[in-house]
């Protein structure tokens, strides 16, 4: 009654709002709160925000820092005990503005505002939440310079197109927030908006390239009193149904699997999280996109997509991917807690992996990661991953440190030691040391780093692809803003160097590299960059002691290991259009002189690669690329490897919660088996029993189909129908020679019940 009562009386009053000028610096800001609610429709039309806090007078960042943005931008906040508010105003010349009806988080080819709230105010992390004019969200963490949208959270959002841009409202309830435990509290806060027309993103605060961590240029909500997140409990059923077909003996073969599956989450304190899954593991909907490796050597990495391990993942980045959820194949049951615990944030994960393939035993997993903050924007952290299957286990521990210091350095440091054993073979240790010294200058700045990872260093739940190394790179930028027709030229001059780990000679590394790349930036987004680089291989015996020669008789010949290959030179061409209309490309091309690894020898290299956005209408987005790379011998020595990777993406959006989504991918492989760069004998490996196998080449064309019909209204909630298919065929692109090999439907059902 009162809150009613007061928000008559503010519309009586007109605008009374208090205006916050972020260019003047007038960013410490006191909202107004209020015991009312609103209608979420996108029309400001409520007394209440006549009277809300005005956040105005917009910078742009990119391309170019340190001016007064071109486009007005008004954010209009206020709070009510369980809620706070954001009224946008974003506007924008006639027919400039670009919206479509998208799904969750697919909106970078939009306009969008992003709002950043640093519930914490330690200027280290903050919420990311983001609108496009529709109201269509996207949402996720904010760390320095970077955006993991992978997390979901609860909010309300819509927006509406106006004949002076684009009006949006947002309720963003503090059950969806973890924040301090303190009656009266400040968070940090800062407003971006996203203009694709220009391609300028432009930010509520004067923040500068130059002016240290993106979050500490921030504004302040000041004195938030008396923050209301009651009871946050989360119970998510979901049940899923499979039918899988594959030849059998007598023709096509189907089976049918059912799963269930519950998680849920409860938040103990206004910063502390738990989650609880059983069989959380059948969430991801969209197959990994394919890869074609750079150095075939190491093993690919992808990103984690589904929703338990998602949850609070924030708080188990550490450097050099020592903690790696998808390590966590198939997991039977979890157990997490995230957030922080006496000034320090944790994440402490619990896991039972299921067998491997042909194996018996389940594999206990737990992960724990603890960060405390030091000094303004500094850490001090610690990682801990212990991986038990039957008798074999792998325990890694890891300490690191971040200090920042005079605003635009930083120094990184990080020590870990593993040790694996079991399965009767004795134990080994290893140990990674890291180092990187950086420099964010606006016009110059510099990334140094130096790492050393021991032969026997393993991460059983991370992702540490190479070891028995010592690398150092040493790269310098230095940066022009001419600001006309061409907008910023930056140009990098880097150089790496590799050295064997046991072997060390500092004189002659295995591997070095020397680029010089020129990035020009113009008008409207357009991009080019011109990328030469010159490496040179030396490769250690010791690796290569299985590799023998196919000979003249039966006895294979020992294979003599090449001196260092020094004329690898590529030269990488980029090009990227700005936004037209609804469409916009990029195009690449590599070409020159690279080592083949299989045969130690050098070759032709030549890489290119396409890409092509297209919103033919708001409800339709059209996404294809295409990537092909070939390697060919010197010398005559004809084609070592093809590989066509075309993909093609369309998803049509029938309402904000209902789309249907077809992703077809296409990997055509064609490897010549390795030979003998100098007499073009076959090459092999011998094993310890001496039993020799050809290195074999590999065809492969393989097409990959998924369709899928998704309900969505909201995070947790979610309704799928699916169907995938593979097929393969003897040739590259004959598609009517392709066999089905399997395929499958699938449907899944989850709803989200809330406290």
């Amino acid at each position: 009654m009162l809150g009613a009562l007061l928000v008559f009386l503010m519309g009586m009053r007109g605008d009374t709002a208090e205006v916050y000028h972020g260019a003047e610096g007038n960013v410490d800001v006191t909202l107004p709160r209020v015991a009312a609610r609103v209608v979420i429709d996108g029309v400001l039309d409520e007394p209440i925000w006549s009277a809300a806090a005005l956040l105005t007078g917009f910078s742009q960042y990119q391309p170019i820092d340190g001016r007064r943005a071109d486009d007005s931008t008004e954010v209009r906040v206020w709070y009510a005990p369980n809620a706070i508010y954001f009224g946008i105003r974003a506007f924008a010349r006639g027919g400039t503005v670009r919206a479509t009806l998208a799904s969750r988080d697919n909106i970078g080819d939009d306009d969008y505002v992003e709002l950043l709230l640093d519930t914490f105010n330690d200027q280290r992390q903050a919420y990311s939440i983001r609108v496009n004019p529709l109201g269509v969200q996207a949402d996720g963490m904010r760390a320095g310079n970077n955006t993991d949208l992978t997390q979901d959270f609860q909010f309300q959002s819509r927006g509406r197109l106006t004949d002076a841009g684009y009006e949006v409202e947002i309720r963003l309830p503090f059950k969806a927030l973890r924040f301090q435990p303190g009656g009266i509290q400040d968070w940090g806060i800062n407003i971006l908006r996203k203009v694709q027309y220009s391609d300028q993103e432009q930010t509520w605060t004067a923040a500068r390239r130059a002016g240290g961590p993106f979050l500490t240029q921030g504004g302040t909500l000041r004195d938030l009193t008396d923050l209301r997140r009651g009871l946050v409990l989360e119970v998510n059923p979901s049940v899923v149904g499979k039918l899988t077909g594959s030849p059998g003996a007598t023709g096509w073969d189907y089976r049918r699997s059912q799963e269930a599956g519950v998680a849920a989450r409860w938040g103990a304190t206004n910063s502390l999280t738990l989650d609880a899954a059983v069989n959380p593991d059948f969430s991801q909907v969209e197959a990994d996109a394919g890869q074609i490796p750079q150095d075939e050597r190491f093993a690919l990495s992808y990103s984690e997509k589904r929703p338990f391990f998602l949850e609070g993942i924030e708080r188990f980045n550490a450097p050099n991917r020592l903690i790696y959820t998808r390590a966590i194949a198939d997991p039977d049951a979890g157990l997490k807690l995230t957030g922080t615990v006496a000034g320090a944030k944790v994440g402490l994960l619990s896991a039972v992996d299921a067998p491997l393939p042909g194996e018996t035993e389940r594999a206990l997993i737990n992960v724990l990661r603890l960060l405390r903050n030091v000094g303004r924007t500094s850490f001090v952290g610690m990682a801990y991953t212990d991986n038990v299957r039957g008798s074999w286990y792998n325990r890694v521990g890891g300490l690191d440190a971040r200090f920042d210091f005079r605003t635009m350095y930083y120094l990184q440091l990080q020590a870990a030691g593993s040790v694996t054993g079991g399965n009767g073979a004795p134990a080994t240790r290893g140990t990674l040391l890291d180092a990187q010294y950086d420099r964010t200058g606006r016009k110059w700045g510099f990334h140094h780093s130096l790492r050393a990872v021991h032969p026997d260093f393993e991460a059983g739940t991370g992702f540490v692809p190479r070891t028995g190394y010592v690398e150092g790179g040493f790269n310098n930028r230095f940066t022009l803003y001419p600001g006309g027709v061409l907008q910023t030229w930056t140009g990098r001059a880097g150089t790496s160097f590799l050295w064997d780990y046991r072997g060390l000679d500092l004189a002659n590394p295995l591997e070095t590299s020397i680029n010089f790349s020129n990035n020009f930036v113009f008008q409207r987004g357009w991009r080019v960059e011109v990328v030469p680089r010159w490496s040179t291989y030396r490769f250690d015996p010791a690796e290569y002691a299985d590799y023998r020669v196919e000979g003249p008789g039966s006895a294979p010949l020992p294979f003599e290991v090449p001196g260092r290959l020094t004329d690898a030179v590529v030269v990488r061409l980029d090009l990227g259009t700005a936004q037209l209309g609804g469409f916009s490309a990029d195009a690449g091309l590599d070409l020159g002189r690279d080592v083949i690894f299989a045969e130690l020898a050098m070759g032709g290299y030549l890489a290119a690669s396409a890409g092509v956005s297209w919103r033919p209408s708001t409800r339709a987005r059209i996404d294809a690329n295409y990537r092909f790379v070939r390697r060919t011998r010197t010398g005559g020595g004809g084609e070592f490897s093809r590989q066509h990777l075309p993909r093609v993406k369309l998803e049509y959006q029938l309402t904000r919660n209902l789309f249907v989504r077809l992703v077809s991918e296409y990997n055509s492989e064609v490897r010549d088996a390795a030979r003998d760069w100098r007499t073009g004998a076959p090459l092999l490996t011998q094993s310890a029993t001496g039993a020799v196998t050809p290195i074999a080449g590999r065809r492969s064309h393989v097409l990959r189909t998924d369709w899928l019909l998704a309900l969505q209204p909201n995070p947790g909630t979610v309704f799928f129908l699916g169907y995938g298919s593979r097929m393969r065929g003897p040739d590259a692109f004959r598609t009517r020679d392709l066999d089905r090999v399997n395929d499958g439907f699938f449907l899944k059902a989850s709803y989200l019940f809330r406290s």
